[in-house]
C-alpha cells in the first residue's frame, strides 16, 4: 500500500465535487492548482476560481500559474513533493508537468472514452442525441483525452435532460469514481486498457458562436436536442424578424408539441397560438417555453408575451 501525495488541478465547479470527495475521504493533498483571477462582471471585479474558492477554506497550498512551462511554476510544483496529480476541468499540461510524480497523473474526462474527447463533452452528447454517457479515469499522455483508461462509469441521459442536469450527474458520478481510481493506485491494484482503436468517433469540439446558432432546416428533434445539449451555458440562439426588424433570441427550453389540428404553421414561421409561441419546423412543432431578447432578461415565454407581440410575418432566421 503506498501513501498518497496528491497535487489537485481543476477550475470549474465540476472539479469541486472531486476535490470535496478527495479531502472528505482523508486522502492527503498537498496543493492545488487553478486558474488564475479574471476580471469578470461589468465592474471587471477579479473572480476567483470555484476551486480556488473551496481550496481556501480548506487551507490548501495554492498555485495559480499563468504559463505551465515556466521555471518558477514547475519549481514550486516539485517544491509539494506529490506522488500522483489528479485533474479534472483544467487545461492541457506540458509533459514535465503530467510526467513529474512517480504514480503518474490521472484525468477524469465526462464522457465514455475514446468517444466525445475533446472540450465540451457534456454538451455534444446530447446534442448527438444520446441515451447513455459517462465519466472515465484515465492516464494522461501526450495527446488530448487519449490516455490508457483506469475506469468507466455510464450514466443514462432522460429524454428532457439538458446540459445543466446532466452536468450534475456526471460530477458525482466522477467524483466516486476518482475515489475508486485513488484506491486502486493507492492499493497497487490498478489496471488500464488502451482506448479502442475505432474509425466512427464522435467528437466534444469547442463550442463557439456558429455550432450554438440553431439551423431550422434540422429535423424537430435535433433541434429540440440541439437546444437541451446546450441549456443553460452557452444557450442556443437564432435570429428572428417581427416588425421588420432583425433581432436575436436565446432560447434556453423547449418541447415538441402540436397545437390545434386547424392550425397550420409555415416552416421557420413564428406564432403565438393561445398565450404559447410556437415556430414550425420541417417535420413538426416546436414550443419555445423559455428564453431571452436582446436586452430583455431571461423569462418564460408565456411572460414574455404578456408585454412583448410578434407580428403575424414573423419568422425564425
Amino acid at each position: 500500500m503506498t501513501d498518497l501525495r496528491i497535487v489537485f488541478m481543476g477550475t470549474p465547479d465540476f472539479a469541486v465535487a472531486s476535490l470535496r470527495a478527495i479531502i472528505t475521504s482523508g486522502a492527503n493533498v498537498v496543493g492545488v492548482i487553478t486558474a488564475p483571477d479574471r476580471p469578470a462582471g461589468r465592474g471587471q471585479k477579479l473572480s476567483q476560481s470555484a476551486v480556488k474558492v473551496y481550496a481556501q477554506k480548506q487551507n490548501l497550498p495554492i498555485l495559480q500559474p499563468v504559463n505551465l512551462k515556466s521555471p518558477d511554476f514547475l519549481d514550486a510544483l516539485k517544491d509539494l513533493n506529490a506522488n500522483l496529480q489528479v485533474v479534472v476541468a483544467f487545461r492541457m499540461l506540458p509533459k514535465e508537468v503530467w510526467q513529474m510524480p512517480a504514480l503518474g497523473t490521472f484525468n477524469l474526462h465526462a464522457s465514455l472514452l475514446p468517444n466525445y474527447r475533446g472540450a465540451a463533452p457534456i454538451n455534444w452528447a446530447i446534442i448527438n442525441g444520446e441515451k447513455t454517457t459517462g465519466v472515465t479515469t484515465f492516464f494522461i499522455d501526450e495527446k488530448i483525452d487519449t490516455g490508457a483508461i483506469i475506469k468507466q462509469q455510464e450514466v443514462s441521459i432522460g429524454k428532457g435532460d439538458n446540459a445543466g442536469v446532466l452536468h450534475d450527474q456526471l460530477m458525482e458520478a466522477g467524483s466516486t469514481l476518482i475515489l475508486e481510481t485513488l484506491e486502486d493506485i493507492k492499493n497497487g491494484t490498478v489496471k488500464t486498457q488502451p482506448q479502442p482503436q475505432t474509425e466512427k468517433l464522435n467528437t466534444a469540439y469547442k463550442l463557439d458562436r456558429e455550432n450554438t446558432r440553431i439551423d431550422w432546416n434540422k429535423p424537430t428533434s435535433e433541434i429540440y436536442d440541439h437546444i437541451r445539449g446546450l441549456s443553460p451555458y452557452p444557450v442556443a440562439w437564432t435570429s428572428f424578424t417581427s416588425d421588420g426588424k432583425e433581432q436575436q433570441m436565446k432560447i434556453y427550453a423547449a418541447q415538441r408539441s402540436e397545437p390545434e389540428e386547424s392550425i397550420d404553421l409555415d416552416r421557420k414561421q413564428l406564432k403565438v397560438i393561445d398565450g404559447c409561441l410556437f415556430v414550425g419546423c420541417s417535420d413538426g412543432i416546436l414550443e419555445i417555453t423559455r428564453l431571452q431578447l436582446a436586452g430583455k432578461r431571461k423569462m418564460s415565454a408565456k411572460d414574455l408575451l404578456n408585454g412583448y407581440s410578434f407580428d403575424k410575418d414573423a419568422k425564425v432566421l
